[in-house]
């Protein structure tokens, strides 16, 4: 029986070994998609709030707080329902935005950018925010879709735990799809409290990522795209 006790504690404290090892330098073997169990929509959303709530009680039960307390009182709930239906909505296929688009009837063949779309994200290591702007752009192939949806696809791949290059990745993804063409491009630049607020405790550094496609393959389509951008070094980002 000791035997037994001590095999099946050896995994957890390896994995938590690799964990300590590996620190900040954190590896994803998922590139393209959040990872995800194959049941993770069985269960409903009220059913998901209930035991998060439950959890999350449990947590700040042990971290000393008085849950009698009415400051307290209601912030499991409110974290379960934030978890749900806000901060990781975009999780669940089903609020996937409508990308429905409709013909170039202007014969617009230049390149449209939409810049610095505002997002809020998670870190899915810390679980603590990542807030930044996106810049995306295309050049139309028949097809044009509405500047809201743009915004909307953003927010839409925001809102999870997410890995920033994944998140941009996505978005590009997500825009050649629907547009019917592979001249896409999506930068990001955001702050990460990860960074910012533990750890190392950087306040001044913003990670950049990029995704580009057909024509902004081209280094002069890709360099008059970020041109057009006009990332503003040394302002007020936010």
């Amino acid at each position: 029986m000791k035997q037994k006790e001590t095999m099946s504690s050896t995994p957890h404290k390896q994995n938590q070994k690799d964990i300590d090892d590996i620190g900040d330098d954190h590896i994803t073997s998922n590139i393209y998609d959040t990872p995800l169990r194959p049941d993770a929509f069985e269960m409903d959303d009220e059913t998901k709030m209930e035991k998060i709530e439950e959890h999350f009680r449990e947590i700040m039960h042990i971290m000393g707080l008085d849950l009698n307390d009415d400051s307290l009182n209601g912030t499991p709930r409110r974290v379960a329902k934030m978890y749900v239906k806000e901060l990781f909505s975009g999780l669940n296929p089903k609020n996937l935005p409508s990308l429905t688009h409709f013909k170039n009837h202007y014969k617009y063949k230049e390149m449209l950018v939409e810049r610095d779309i505002m997002f809020h994200s998670n870190c899915e290591h810390h679980f603590v925010p990542i807030v930044g702007k996106a810049h995306v752009a295309y050049i139309a192939n028949g097809h044009v879709i509405g500047l809201s949806k743009l915004h909307r696809i953003v927010n839409h791949f925001a809102r999870r735990p997410q890995v920033q290059e994944r998140m941009t990745i996505q978005i590009g993804e997500a825009l050649k799809t629907v547009l019917g063409t592979p001249s896409v491009a999506v930068i990001l630049d955001a702050d990460h409290m990860c960074v910012s607020s533990r750890g190392i405790n950087d306040q001044t550094s913003s990670t950049v990522t990029s995704y580009y496609g057909g024509e902004f393959e081209k280094s002069e389509t890709r360099s008059e795209f970020v041109k057009m951008v006009g990332l503003r070094q040394g302002l007020l980002k936010y």
